[in-house]
């Protein structure tokens, strides 16, 4: 690793200042190539893009160290660097996919539709444009950035430059945490709710179909006893057959009663349901919100009917 490090730079201190720096500088090289990219690919300006509420993608600030540790600052042929550092990046952006997807239960990123791609981690396309970079990174960029790091220590301003990125760092990175488990935690009771409501639903519909079953045995044995009076009304006297009738109508009078009794019961369930869903939505914070537009291919293998009903709500929040 001393190839890596300036001849001034030798205490483990300044070691360390310097390797986050340039974790700190790549990173935000990496989130500006990002936001460029995507912005051109939908020809216009993207939503901030990132896991990291600031202006830094720290995928990129490790793959550039990593291209640089393993390759030793680069190989001999660009051609070579190229092969390998596609190579080690796109190991490394399928362990991140892989690693986040079973910390937060959600897929951040999926390239299924791209030609030549590995489970939706990653393709052709960005391991490609990764091996570029790497080239790039090794054979013109990196002593550039090692220039401007090495500025800084000139200045006596690199350690607690590199103090202070780094509380800001961690903070970011444990409110993108919490933002992120708060995501999967809500999208969890809004399946809840949803496997309770149709739980809720197929109970009612039991009963439902219990009580409308005994009601109509009990018609069908008035009619039986209504069939049996009528013959016995016919040879007495007509008004008694009238009786009879009006004994069956109202039998049958209470169905419709329960029909509705149990439709005002669905209602009520349907707005309960909806209420709790609301306050879910409506419970999302800014950091959320902007986790969720950073990752428009976020996916839910658990949850995936909950995101689509988030994301409407806020899509339709945001047209109102």
């Amino acid at each position: 690793m001393d190839f890596l490090f300036p001849a001034t730079v030798t205490t483990p201190l300044d070691r360390f200042a310097f390797l986050f720096l340039l974790l700190i500088l790549y990173s935000f090289l990496g989130w500006c190539g990002e936001m460029v990219y995507c912005s051109l690919a939908h020809w216009r300006l993207c939503e901030k893009r990132g896991f990291l509420n600031g202006p830094l993608c720290p995928i990129y600030g490790h793959g550039a160290l990593l291209v640089l540790l393993v390759l030793r600052g680069g190989c001999g042929s660009p051609v070579l660097t190229f092969l390998l550092g596609g190579l080690l990046t796109t190991a490394l952006e399928y362990v991140t996919s892989w690693a986040m997807e079973k910390l937060f239960h959600m897929r951040w990123w999926d390239y299924s539709n791209r030609f030549c791609n590995l489970g939706g981690r990653v393709c052709l396309l960005n391991s490609t444009l990764f091996g570029l970079a790497s080239a790039g990174l090794c054979h013109w960029l990196s002593p550039i950035v090692n220039g401007w790091v090495l500025g800084l220590f000139d200045l006596g301003v690199a350690v607690p430059l590199a103090a202070v990125l780094l509380v800001l760092y961690l903070a970011d990175i444990v409110l993108s945490v919490r933002s992120a488990i708060q995501i999967g935690s809500r999208l969890a009771k809004l399946h809840a709710i949803q496997e309770e409501f149709s739980r809720k639903l197929e109970e009612l519909r039991a009963e439902q179909q219990r009580v409308l079953e005994a009601q109509l045995q009990k018609v069908a044995q008035q009619r039986e006893r209504l069939g049996e009076g009528i013959a016995a009304a016919r040879e007495a006297a007509g008004a008694r057959a009238d009786q009879a009738a009006q004994a069956l109508q109202s039998r049958l009078e209470p169905l419709g009663e329960l029909r509705g009794e149990f439709a005002q019961r669905l209602e009520q369930m349907k707005a309960e349901a909806q209420r709790r869903a609301r306050e879910l939505y409506e419970g999302q914070d800014f950091f959320e919100r902007r986790l969720m537009r950073a990752f428009p291919k976020l996916r839910s293998p658990l949850h995936s009917d909950a995101l689509k009903k988030l994301r409407e709500y806020w899509a339709s929040r945001k047209k109102h």
